[in-house]
């Protein structure tokens, strides 16, 4: 061992055992500081590093090939290769893992037929897998209305299935999802009998919403009598205990526009862990066009790998015209008749500390979509104005939302956000763009002021 300088004694005495524990480590089973010398401002050590043992072959006792295969288990890994702890280690782990995910929570490993050929190891894995466990009945303890059969499904904690760490370990980020129920701790298990039974320790939330603000204007035009005008938001959330969800909104910003906007989510379809949703979106700008916008949705939710979708969406648009007004146009005008069907896919992911009111966490979503975009002929016009018009093309769509929270101290909060969607396609026209204004886009501008196929 080379010439080294400690500022004290115990800081040598700490380099030697890492340097001995690093030998092991690399397969020299019998490393050793076998002397130590001290002095007045020296130590001399001397080191056995010894022979680096190996693996002879490691073979297959009775864990059955599928369980080493998804433990990452492969015999050439296992000859004539350096006789690494670690990887014995991780091994392990491994096949417990999978073994607990599997309906048995008690198994142990360990070598068997053990043979030690000079620095050769051979041996056989062994596993005793102990008694086979099975799901009990879910309970939840607290104030929560949610039903037991829903939350079953939605965990995938089935009475009478296969006992799976890797669901329960699971079943609190899934519940922090749910906006109608506070997770007060991580759930417990009890074990009784071959049987596990899940404690469930939730309180019932307020998540139900109901917004209204509604005025009066006079008819434009000169007609007599008023109008409505206004924003209503409704939001609904486990219904009857069950974790169906129905929202609405209606928003009259002016005398002639207004829009509807209408959701429906469904989880558990089937009994199933899948989620069908859908929305319903109509828009209607003054005297101008008409848009409504159907979606149908399959969500699968998972705790790990976040929220997977994939959705089918048609959006259509007529103009809403005076044919008089328009007979002797000689241009096409801002907006037209159109349709477009997109299917695609999209991505969420959540890791929030509170769904409503985070502190800390980080959000992620996006989504991407591909269709076909028809112009449809308005009869109203002149068929020449559609000269040099693709009446038919390929669209694609993109979404993508960014939010990451840090907690400054009890009450406040620092928020970064990035969000930004694009259209793209070879021509536009105005009711096919997005648009942008007002308290939920920009601040500080008039409501869907401004026009765009792409933001961020």
């Amino acid at each position: 061992m080379r010439s080294q300088r400690w500022p004290d004694s115990l800081t040598a005495l700490r380099t030697v055992r890492e340097l001995v524990l690093a030998l092991q480590a690399d397969a020299y089973l019998t490393a050793s500081a076998d002397d130590m010398r001290w002095g007045r401002d020296t130590v001399r050590v001397r080191l056995y590093v010894g022979e680096q043992f190996r693996w002879a072959y490691l073979h297959n006792g009775n864990l059955g090939d599928g369980l080493l295969t998804r433990a990452g288990y492969r015999e050439k890994f296992f000859r004539r290769t350096p006789w690494h702890p670690a990887d014995w280690v991780a091994l392990q782990e491994r096949v417990l893992t999978e073994a607990e995910n599997q309906g048995f929570p008690f198994a142990t490993i360990g070598l068997d037929s053990l043979r030690l050929t000079g620095r050769d190891i051979a041996g056989r894995v062994v596993l005793k897998r102990g008694p086979a466990v099975y799901f009990d009945s879910l309970q939840i303890v607290g104030t929560s209305k949610t039903k037991k059969r829903f939350l079953t499904k939605y965990l995938q904690l089935a009475p009478g299935t296969p006992y799976s760490q890797q669901r329960v370990d699971a079943a609190a980020a899934l519940l922090r999802q749910l906006p109608y129920v506070r997770l007060r701790a991580v759930p417990e298990v009890r074990f009784a009998r071959n049987l596990a039974r899940v404690y469930l320790l939730l309180d019932e939330r307020p998540s139900n919403q109901f917004d209204a603000i509604v005025g009066l204007l006079p008819n434009t035009g000169g007609a007599s009598g008023v109008q409505f005008t206004g924003d209503v938001t409704i939001n609904l959330r486990n219904l009857r205990g069950g974790g169906k969800q129905v929202g609405l909104q209606w928003r009259k910003v002016d005398a002639l526009s207004q829009l509807f906007d209408f959701n429906y989510l469904h989880p558990n379809i089937f009994g199933t862990p899948l989620e069908v949703g859908g929305t319903f979106n109509l828009y209607k700008q003054n005297n101008d066009f008409l848009t409504i916008r159907p979606r149908l949705q399959v969500s699968y939710p998972t705790a790990r790998a976040g929220r997977l979708t994939f959705y089918a969406e048609q959006r259509s648009s007529r103009l809403l015209f005076d044919s008089i007004k328009y007979k002797n146009q000689t241009t096409l005008p801002d907006y037209v008749d159109s349709e477009y069907t997109s299917y695609g896919f999209g991505y969420s992911r959540a890791n929030l500390d509170d769904i409503y009111f985070p502190h800390r966490g980080l959000f992620l979503s996006a989504q991407g979509g591909v269709g076909t975009k028809n112009i449809r002929r308005n009869a109203s016009l002149s068929e020449a104005l559609y000269d040099g018009v693709a009446l038919r093309s390929t669209q694609y769509s993109f979404g993508g939302r960014a939010e990451r929270y840090w907690a400054l101290g009890r009450q406040g909060v620092l928020l970064v956000r990035a969000r930004g969607e694009g259209l793209f396609n070879q021509q536009f026209f105005l009711n096919d763009l997005f648009r942008l204004g007002g308290l939920n886009s920009l601040r500080g501008f008039t409501e869907n002021q401004f026009y765009t196929n792409a933001y961020g």
